[in-house]
């Protein structure tokens, strides 16, 4: 099924892309997405979304199975509290993606913005996991609780990974970075940490699921690099903040 979001404002589309679902429709196409938000919120169930252009803020919030894939790229909270399913985004995205993600997985192709991945918690059998191909601004994993966040930096070799507090009020979850941050650029609540077999795993696992849902080739060799670990050093960095 194909939707056309030309002429229509956020509210116009998504009612839409209800109404279709509750007719049935397991495989949709938007086509002339700009800037429309809310796309996929709320929705639950086994749904093929394909999007055309850049949808708006909140793609995917509190989404619960659906399986997004958008040709472009992708604005800010991208997977906002998602339960569970997959979003892919072919280009760039913005701030605050998987904000308080719980589940599923979200891959990036290319670079994304500040405070990615911050309240990212897993949520008892769930885990979710964030990949982004490129690289990240500051603040990378801040309150992270829970999770996987991998990132790639594909895009460019000279320049660092990611941004400055990194894992900022961490007390969760776990950071791969493709190379090394400067002691400067993390967060006191985190620290480096060899790679164990099972970290090398969980990598292969999913650096082979972004490049198969991309397209790339070379997944072997990008396990190859060196990657870096950062966990959080307590699973309560506040606990006595406000004690006497």
């Amino acid at each position: 099924m194909h939707i056309d979001a030309s002429g229509l404002d956020y509210r116009s589309l998504n009612e839409k892309i209800h109404n279709a679902i509750s007719g049935g429709a397991h495989d949709i196409t938007l086509r002339n997405v700009l800037g429309h938000r809310y796309i996929c919120a709320g929705v639950k169930g086994d749904l093929r979304m394909r999007i055309e252009g850049i949808p708006g803020n909140d793609l995917g919030a509190f989404m619960d199975g659906p399986q997004i894939e958008v040709l472009g790229n992708g604005q800010d909270i991208i997977a906002n509290t998602m339960n569970s399913g997959r979003i892919s985004v072919h280009g760039n995205a913005g701030d605050v993606l998987g904000y308080a993600m719980r589940g599923g997985e979200l891959l990036i192709r290319g670079n994304a913005g500040y405070r990615v991945g911050i309240h990212m918690k897993a949520f008892k059998e769930l885990m979710p996991v964030l990949v982004i191909g490129g690289g990240v601004r500051d603040f990378l994993g801040e309150y992270m609780a829970g999770g996987i966040i991998i990132v790639l930096a594909l895009e460019d070799q000279s320049a660092s990974p990611a941004g400055f507090g990194i894992g900022s009020g961490a007390h969760g979850g776990v950071i791969y970075v493709r190379g090394s941050l400067r002691e400067n650029q993390l967060g006191k609540e985190i620290r480096r940490m060899p790679l164990t077999d099972g970290d090398r795993a969980l990598l292969k696992k999913y650096v082979a699921l972004f490049c198969r849902t991309f397209n790339l080739k070379g997944s072997g060799s990008i396990l190859h690099s060196r990657f870096s670990k950062y966990v959080p050093l307590s699973h309560r960095p506040y606990g006595k903040l406000y004690a006497y």
